[in-house]
Parts: C-alpha cells; structure tokens; sequence
C-alpha cells in the first residue's frame, strides 16, 4: 500500500484558529438516498445513522455526509478508503449508483479552537450564514470560500473541516490562514 501525501505536505498555521492539512478517506456516492440497500450499506460502513440534509452522521473516525438530494460523502481512515469504495460498488451492483474514492483527489482543512473564533474566520470567505443559529454543530455546508468551491463541515464545537479540490489546495490553504491571522481585515479576499 502506498504513503499518503498531503497536498501540502502537512501545512499548519496558528493564528485566532488553528489551520492544518490533515489525510481523510473520503467516498463519494451518487444515487437514491432514499434506497434501503443504499442506506443499509453505508450505515453499515461508517456504523453511523444515515445523514438529513444538510448534516452528518458520526461514529468515532467515521462519517456519513449529506452532500446533495443524491450524494453522501462517507468519512473513514485514509488507508481503508480504496477497498471499502470497492466493496461497497460490489454490494450495491444492482443499485443506480455511482461510488468513486475521492481521498487523493481532495484537500481537507481542519480547524480548532473557540467556536465563535472558527466562525468569524470562515465569514470572512464564504456567503454562508454560519452562525450557531443557522449552522449548529453537525452541519455540512457548500458553499465558496473566496473564489472557490468547498464543503464546511462543523464536526463539533471547536472543530471545523474545510474540503476542497486538491487542485486549489495552495489557495485554500492560503486564504484560511490569512483570514485566521490575528490582524485579518474584512472583505478583501
């Protein structure tokens, strides 16, 4: 097996938050969420309860995420994720799916300290609302950070996960520590 390679090679910043590049397994599937054999599958593989809209799911290192009305995002360690995405295409072959593992083709951010801090932070990128209110912790948000697209995913109190295209992994990264700098204006990303 391979060696996990960080987009950035592990990149960490302190600031009002902590920023760091951290390794996720991440499967993405397309397809009738609403199916029993699909549901059944993947709470069987994360051992998590299926997602609403707009949440996730959570048992220790593993999580289910609702990413759209027909896509999860199944949450496990980095090194599991190329034999469960192809596991789970073969019990699910006679559903209209689509499983792919997309861990090498993602960046993942995570980020802590005070929520309230984490919050400001991500404002200054993004259009989403993410106050407590409008995102409680265990939401899961699309949205664009800066000229991006990207997924938030509010964990827990103290803990956010930013992921993006391992492509923008540089830029991603540079806007999140800047806006985590404890003299981040407003408005200029």
């Amino acid at each position: 097996m391979s060696e996990t390679v960080l987009p950035l090679g592990g990149a960490k910043v302190d600031g009002l938050v902590t920023v760091g590049e951290m390794a996720l397994g991440m499967i993405s599937l397309r397809g009738t969420l609403e199916s029993e054999a699909i549901a059944t599958a993947v709470t069987e593989l994360a051992g998590a309860a299926m997602p609403q809209p707009l949440k996730a799911s959570a048992q220790g290192d593993r999580a289910l995420l609702w990413m759209s009305p027909d896509e999860l995002l199944i949450v496990l360690p980095h090194a599991e994720a190329p034999q469960a995405a192809h596991d789970l295409a073969g019990r699910l072959s006679g559903e209209h799916t689509l499983v792919a593992d997309v861990s090498d083709a993602r960046a993942v951010f995570a980020l802590s300290g005070d929520d309230a801090r984490l919050r400001e932070t991500l404002a200054k990128l993004t259009p989403a609302d993410l106050s407590p209110g409008a995102c409680p912790s265990g939401t899961v948000r699309r949205t664009r950070l800066a000229q991006i697209p990207g997924a938030i995913w509010l964990s827990e109190p103290g803990t956010v996960r930013v992921l993006c295209f391992r492509s923008v992994a540089r830029y991603a990264f540079d806007l999140l520590a800047t806006a985590a700098a404890p003299d981040a204006p407003v408005g200029v990303y």
